[in-house]
């Protein structure tokens, strides 16, 4: 149980971490360009902890499970209240929804005098709001890429290593079953020339082995011949001679998985055959793999939010009916929870201490590219509808300049009101369901 705690208190930890980074991702260009911010706050709720400096608080709220900046003038005047009315709005989404009901009231500020007209948000140029506002979504793409070269060079990723697991006893056909006998067949090259569990082959037919691509390679190549290979074994290399057999192998594809035809039976090809499996670990590699591993799981991400009510309706059939729920679906902050919960308490075979290491940063990688391409989505209160509203600005102006007509000005993103309060309400609805699926119908890593 303590492991299980201990667990869920490190993915909030990152998760907490992740949000405050997002909302620096904010503060610091809307600070650089002038803006007032007079609140940065990490969870939303009551004031736990916070500190003044200079014109902004700093603090803690009572629920870590977002955060915000509070800028002045967000929104430029509504009809009716006096030339430089400034009000203050902030980023945070949940933040943002626990305030739309008394923002449709009233409209909720400190009124500021007209001498801080130029340092309100609605003032800034088009570039420089995209800036503000996408500074947050950055700053979890950024950490996503980051920890994925932590995880990628530091810890390794799954692969197979030149370490011999297991020795063959005899030259066995490539589909047969893996308790046939070896009665009456030919010893396996490996088991005659004395290769044993444990040895790592280092060199095979003068080629040097880095990897069990150049196993299988340099394997594969050979001829019906006497090949010498060299094994590490107790710290010491040896040499060793392999007379090499030719056998129906399965053809691999590019990632070394056996290929198979339409109706599921392996493709073979004639090649060398030499009776030895590798030993799978972590294996620490290059990180210019980072980039493609990121477009992966933005790819990703990005398609189960644009297929997100489907996903939805999906989650509900598991929760409600008697659907299995898949388990590359959304999750809400419980699931993710028991699922680092349950990383950090595992005792299965294989998965020690790197390895749930690894699974933590993949984790966080993920929860960070999450919330960047959530955010992107153009959606108020999320702030890619801030970022759609500074575009359509930028556009209505270009338009009315190309046509010689007056600047038309800010646009008041604050008509969206109606807009923004069913996207809320959607997004609590989601919660909610969510939170309740997470618990009547777990994902689990380990079922």
């Amino acid at each position: 149980m303590r492991l299980f705690l201990l667990g869920i208190l490190v993915i909030a930890v990152g998760l907490a971490v992740s949000i405050a980074l997002h909302e620096v991702g904010h503060l610091v260009p809307a600070k650089l360009f002038g803006v007032r911010v007079t609140q940065y706050m990490v969870g939303f709720g009551p004031t736990v902890l916070s500190r003044t400096r200079g014109e902004t608080e700093y603090g803690i709220k009572a629920i870590p499970l977002g955060g915000f900046i509070r800028m002045i003038g967000m929104y430029p005047p509504h009809k009716g209240e006096p030339p430089g009315t400034i009000r203050e709005d902030s980023t945070g989404l949940l933040q943002q929804i626990t305030e739309l009901s008394e923002e449709a009231k009233q409209y909720e500020s400190s009124l500021y005098g007209p001498g801080d007209a130029h340092r309100t948000f609605v003032a800034l140029a088009v570039p420089k709001k995209l800036v503000v506002m996408l500074g947050g979504p950055l700053m979890n793409l950024l950490i996503s890429v980051l920890l994925m070269v932590v995880l990628v060079s530091g810890i390794g990723l799954p692969a197979v290593t030149p370490t011999v697991q297991t020795v063959s006893e005899c030259v066995v056909p490539a589909d047969a079953p893996a308790d046939v006998s070896c009665e009456g067949r030919e010893p396996a090259p490996a088991l005659a020339a004395g290769i044993r569990p444990g040895d790592t082959l280092t060199e095979i037919d003068g080629q040097e082995i880095h990897s069990w691509q150049d196993v299988t390679t340099s394997v594969r190549a050979s001829q019906e011949r006497t090949v010498e290979i060299v094994v590490e074994r107790d710290g010491e290399l040896i040499p060793l001679e392999a007379t090499m057999v030719i056998d129906d192998r399965p053809v691999l594809d590019e990632d070394g998985a056996a290929v198979r035809d339409a109706e599921g039976n392996l493709v073979t090809e004639q090649v060398g055959f030499l009776g030895v499996s590798g030993t799978p670990d972590l294996v620490p590699q290059s990180p210019a793999i980072v980039p493609e591993m990121a477009w992966s799981a933005f790819t990703r991400t990005g398609e189960l939010v644009l297929t997100l009510p489907v996903r939805l309706w999906e989650v509900g059939q598991a929760a409600f009916g008697t659907a299995e729920r898949d388990p590359n679906g959304p999750l809400g902050v419980v699931g993710v929870s028991r699922l680092a919960g349950e990383v950090a308490a595992a005792e299965q075979p294989g998965f020690e201490l790197r390895e749930k290491v690894g699974t933590m940063i993949s984790m966080l990688a993920s929860l960070n590219m999450a919330l960047f391409v959530f955010n992107l989505v153009p959606l108020l209160p999320l702030d890619g509808g801030h970022v759609a509203g500074a575009l359509y600005e930028g556009a209505r102006r270009l338009l009315a300049r190309l046509r010689g007509r007056p600047d038309p000005g800010p646009v008041d993103m604050s008509r969206m009101l109606p807009v923004t309060n069913a996207v809320a309400l959607v997004f609590i609805l989601m919660t909610v369901l969510l939170l309740y699926a997470d618990i009547v119908e777990p994902i689990t890593f380990f079922p």
